[in-house]
């Protein structure tokens, strides 16, 4: 699990225990020539560096369709979806392959993961992505995940991998989001065409003034300025802190661990956990209630520890995991709410039950808990 950050600016970059990367197109591909095998590699370099000094590591790369352009011998992105299909599915093959063999110089294993927007959307593919990404950092092995381009229709015309890496971020509540680009930053003018535009440093994620500021995309990739501080908006809702920084400065992700003043830095509003039991307090629709003894309330009121089944003596609602129920003592008086991990007949057949006992009575355990501390908050 992710750790607590101990500040809100450089600082958290310096101590974050997880992280995202995301790697734009253009910066894979040198600018549309094709995959940049020596960039890449030097960024996986710098990746299995940190992950020796024990940061997790999980990677957000675009390049699948513009590899897929070069392999094919176009020189400008189609508009047609089923060209944009075709290169997705051209170049998906090279840039996995290209990955997997640098991360193998560090003997490290990596995993393609594609997702759309779609699968973090839907609860239950949300959790059931969560579970693997999560299971593969455990392992110790870097997730590569791309878009899902080659068919999904809706996320080639609009998705970008900016939003993927934000929601990635929220999804294994990563402390930081590191978006490379070929810019070195968000300027309060366009650079390319304003020869005074100045660095921003340092920013909040939700600052209007700044998404004022942000430009158009390129012409490899879907998404400019604006898509990424709309990126640290979202990462920001579960506390994490967003980079914006050029991927073609040297060891970038190293000198940002050092807490070198690089790239523009957007700050949430409030560290991770206070945002992730700020977003539960707001959930207003539940689905369910666990009536609980007075012992299991005195625990999650004095000691903010998770929900075992053997303090849960009734059920009542139609609910499935991951939604959202509500604990109650046995007066019927609100205690707590939360994320549930199992389904309502299956916390029904857990009633008092020790949570060792959950796989011979399930026949499988999703998790030791009902409810997660992470995912509940008392009210």
């Amino acid at each position: 699990m992710a750790s607590n950050q101990q500040g809100l600016g450089r600082e958290a970059l310096t101590s974050a225990r997880r992280v995202v990367v995301k790697i734009g197109s253009a910066l894979l591909t040198n600018d549309g020539r094709g995959l940049d095998d020596e960039a890449i590699g030097g960024w996986v370099d710098q990746i299995a560096a940190l992950h020796r000094q024990g940061v997790e590591i999980v990677l957000v790369s675009s390049g699948a369709v513009a590899a897929g352009m070069v392999r094919l011998g176009w020189q400008v992105r189609p508009s047609a979806v089923h060209e944009l299909q075709a290169a997705a599915a051209v170049g998906q093959n090279g840039l996995t392959e290209c990955y997997e063999t640098h991360f193998a110089r560090h003997e490290l294993l990596t995993a393609q993961v594609l997702l759309t927007h779609d699968d973090l959307s839907n609860r239950k593919r949300y959790l059931n992505a969560r579970s693997a990404l999560r299971t593969l950092v455990d392992l110790r092995v870097v997730p590569v995940i791309n878009e899902n381009d080659t068919v999904v229709t809706d996320e080639i015309r609009f998705g970008d991998n900016d939003t993927l890496g934000a929601l990635v971020a929220n999804l294994l509540e990563a402390d930081a989001l590191v978006i490379l680009t070929d810019q070195e930053g968000l300027y309060d003018a366009d650079p390319r065409h304003t020869s005074d535009a100045r660095l921003i440093h340092e920013g909040q994620a939700d600052d209007p003034a700044l998404a004022a500021m942000a430009g158009g995309g390129g012409r490899l990739g879907r998404g400019g300025m604006t898509t990424k501080m709309q990126a640290a908006r979202l990462a920001a809702r579960s506390g994490a802190v967003t980079v914006i920084a050029s991927g073609r400065q040297p060891d970038i992700l190293l000198r940002l661990r050092a807490g070198e003043r690089l790239g523009t830095l957007l700050r949430p509003e409030q560290a991770p956990i206070a945002a992730r039991k700020r977003w539960l307090a707001g959930q207003l629709q539940v689905r369910g209630a666990l009536m609980l003894d007075a012992g299991a309330v005195q625990v999650l009121r004095a000691k903010g520890s998770s929900l075992l089944p053997v303090g849960v003596r009734a059920v009542t609602g139609s609910f499935v995991r991951g939604d959202m129920v509500v604990c109650v003592d046995e007066q019927g008086e609100r205690v707590a709410k939360g994320l549930i991990n199992y389904g309502a007949e299956e916390a029904a057949k857990l009633l008092g039950k020790p949570s060792h006992q959950i796989e011979a009575i399930l026949g499988y355990m999703e998790a030791p808990e009902l409810i997660h501390r992470d995912n509940l908050v008392v009210l």
